[in-house]
């Protein structure tokens, strides 16, 4: 039988406590209310190349919000490594904000805390109903037939950068579309203290998103169709090691990007040091670091065949940001209101322009800044070969022990010690006894 992690089942039991005791903007018991009508504190993932880059970005929209309303909001942007352990603090601990963004694979392992507002039909038609969000956007905001536990904010998907002039000295013509044509691309530049594909093995979050997509590849979907953990199933295991062994045997990925954490091989990037790089959405944090435009192209990314689709061709999980309200707030009015700000069509084009991704909110994909190469690849890989992770309530959980090996093998590739099958499927077996009993 699955079971969560200490932390989720702790965060389960008392979250529902929490909400008579204090969590969100007020302090007066009794749940949701309007004790606080005049301040939101809100927690803003890190979007942008860093912490207050974001602040910048957000800072004169909360201003709009705020002479719009009256209300101020108190801002503070969490980096994505601390993200999830903080809001899971605050469900057990009832000190959180009122209003916070949350990636959108976590959306139905926080509503299975009861901590998070369930938008049901009240609450979303406060903020201009359902129809204006994409559906597949939706589709990661909770369990199926459940109201959603939070609302579209940003859509993403992976593509493939690379660094033109790269190509160029290499004599390679167009990017790779085929993982053989990757590696092969990636062996001719790795050389030199150049390197043919970063990696942030650092990095839970980033580890499974990759492992995910790759597993759908191999048929592979980690868990089996009654829900139970199918780590290591074969096609787990092989799309873990091809991952793995883009370090261990290919060698074009440098033993240093085990440990990176995020950006690091973005940085990466925009300075020469690699050719390519998995990522959503990098604009921003390219030209923080010096890129230029005209200097990487985009493309999606490889599929065996080299032509992405659903099933085997799926090349991305459905990425996103989420906006969520805890249901205890003291200003759930405001709350409310500051989602729907969030999510107004003309936000929608500002924000996701700034930051490279696609709005979720249908009316605001008519801008023609959607339309350039790298929004244009996102946009159409989230609608033709992007899958959203499992929306299970133990799927944070999955996050942890599967990121956690990942990782656990990137350092023994950065060693130098052999990654074979075998010790791919021993970490992964490890990593599923973390999650049954």
């Amino acid at each position: 039988m699955r079971i969560l992690r200490a932390a989720i089942v702790t965060a389960t039991a008392t979250a529902l406590a929490a909400v008579t005791s204090g969590c969100g903007g007020g302090t007066s018991p009794g749940g949701a209310g309007d004790d606080s009508p005049t301040t939101l504190t809100y927690w803003a993932s890190n979007q942008g190349p860093n912490v207050e880059a974001d602040k910048k970005i957000l800072g004169p929209e909360l201003k709009k919000f705020e002479r719009q309303t009256g209300i101020k909001v108190k801002l503070e942007v969490i980096p994505w490594p601390d993200l999830l352990n903080r809001i899971l603090t605050a469900t057990t601990s009832g000190q959180g904000p009122d209003v916070l963004n949350i990636g959108n694979t976590w959306s139905a392992s926080l509503q299975a805390t009861g901590a998070l507002l369930p938008w049901n039909k009240e609450n979303l038609a406060a903020i201009g109903g359902r129809g204006r969000f994409l559906a597949p956007a939706l589709d990661a905001t909770g369990v199926a037939g459940k109201d959603p536990a939070a609302i579209p904010l940003y859509s993403l998907a992976y593509a493939l950068y690379y660094n033109k002039q790269m190509f160029k000295d290499a004599g390679i013509s167009k990017p790779p579309a085929t993982w053989d044509e990757l590696v092969a691309d990636g062996k001719r530049i790795a050389k030199n203290g150049k390197w043919g594909l970063g990696a942030e093995g650092g990095q839970l979050t980033n580890n499974i998103h990759q492992a995910f997509a790759l597993g759908k590849q191999h048929g592979a979907d980690f868990f089996d169709r009654s829900g139970r953990p199918a780590f290591t199933s074969d096609g787990a295991v092989a799309a873990v090691k091809q991952y793995i062994d883009f370090m261990a045997k290919d060698r074009i990925i440098a033993p240093g990007n085990a440990e990176y954490g995020q950006n690091q091989s973005l940085r990466d990037f925009a300075t020469g040091r690699t050719a390519m790089v998995l990522w959503q959405a990098a604009a921003t944090t390219f030209a923080a670091d010096g890129m230029k435009p005209d200097e990487w192209g985009v493309a999606p990314v490889p599929v065996p065949s080299g032509t992405p689709g659903t099933g085997r061709q799926t090349n991305s999980m459905l990425a996103g940001i989420n906006i969520a309200v805890f249901k205890n707030t003291h200003n759930l009015h405001g709350a409310r209101k500051f989602v729907k700000f969030m999510t107004s069509d003309g936000e929608q084009r500002l924000l996701n322009k700034t930051y490279g991704s696609i709005p979720p909110v249908t009316a605001a994909q008519q801008d023609p800044a959607f339309n350039r190469q790298d929004t244009k690849v996102l946009r159409e890989t989230l609608a033709r070969s992007a899958t959203p992770l499992p929306q299970i309530a133990e799927e944070s959980q999955f996050e942890t022990s599967v990121g956690t090996a990942i990782k656990d093998l990137f350092a023994d590739a950065a060693a130098g010690h052999p990654v074979t099958t075998a010790s791919v499927k021993a970490r992964l077996a490890k990593a599923e006894q973390q999650m049954t009993k």
